[in-house]
């Protein structure tokens, strides 16, 4: 496990090093902005949120939405880089396309070190989340500033407009998603049937694979636990495929040991599951 920043960075400038989410409330605990911070504690970063919507949710679904503000949106954005270290940034559900604008004004704005962008665009029932200028604003807007972009298959098959095969398919669909403006993606291998999970990282210049167990469960807040895990290791000093390799295997963990605190039967991640290994 990685040790915390927290002692020697706040010994050298009196700051902790700092994650910023921007994404939706989950009421329920199990993923969005309250995954996210759980993440990043996990890691030993400081969190910090900006809420982008809020939503009514538990274990068996989503009963209501709220988007906020733009304007005061802005200003947790802002209220947070005139105060913290922030040094990577995490972006979740933007649900509109002046959301989406704000939020890469902003972004212009504090030039963070590094980005991650978890494209949520479709919900579980496979029902489209964005309307179409949402999606063409995040595509000309957000993927060119991404670090690192990590959508799951019906978010790439969204973003690309068309069907992913696993295997040689789903090589060529990561080419596909750079080629959109993202310094590197990770295609996520839940959706796709095979035997493992297989995520499959890219560079411009790098490509890896990373293989985990597949476990016949279906986890809550997965997506963007992992993105927060990847932020949280860019925040760190890793690189962009050591975070995402390390993020992955995070994820994994705390899937193992996820557990049902609702009465729906997905599984929520024990984000601090390595401290709890005998």
């Amino acid at each position: 496990m990685q040790a915390s920043h927290f002692e020697d960075d706040a010994a050298s400038s009196g700051r902790v090093i700092s994650a910023l989410t921007i994404a939706g409330s989950d009421s329920g605990g199990g993923a969005g902005i309250q995954a996210d911070l759980k993440a990043f504690a996990a890691h030993g970063v400081h969190g910090l949120s900006a809420l982008a919507a809020l939503t009514a949710q538990h274990t068996r679904g989503v009963t209501a939405v709220h988007v906020p503000d733009v304007g005061f949106l802005r200003a947790q954005i802002d209220a947070c880089f005139e105060d913290f270290d922030v040094r990577t940034v995490k972006l979740g559900m933007l649900a509109t396309a002046e959301i989406i604008h704000a939020v890469a004004d902003a972004l212009l704005h504090w030039t963070p070190a590094a980005l991650v962008v978890d494209p949520v665009m479709v919900a579980t029932s496979g029902a489209k989340l964005l309307a179409d200028d949402a999606l063409d604003a995040l595509r000309t807007r957000l993927l060119p500033m991404a670090t690192v972009l990590t959508p799951n298959l019906p978010e790439a098959e969204l973003l690309l407009g068309r069907p992913i095969a696993p295997g040689a398919d789903a090589d060529t669909a990561l080419a596909e998603l750079l080629a959109l403006g993202a310094d590197g993606v990770l295609l996520k291998g839940g959706h796709l049937i095979e035997a493992d999970v297989v995520d499959r990282f890219g560079t411009g210049v790098l490509r890896a694979s990373f293989r985990n167990r597949r476990l016949p469960v279906e986890g809550h807040g997965t997506g963007c636990t992992l993105a927060s895990a990847i932020a949280a290791n860019l925040a760190l000093g890793e690189t962009p495929m050591q975070a995402c390799r390390l993020g992955t295997e995070y994820i994994a963990g705390a899937l193992a040991a996820g557990y049902r605190p609702g009465r729906g039967d997905v599984v929520v991640l024990d984000h601090f599951w390595r401290f709890r290994e005998p």
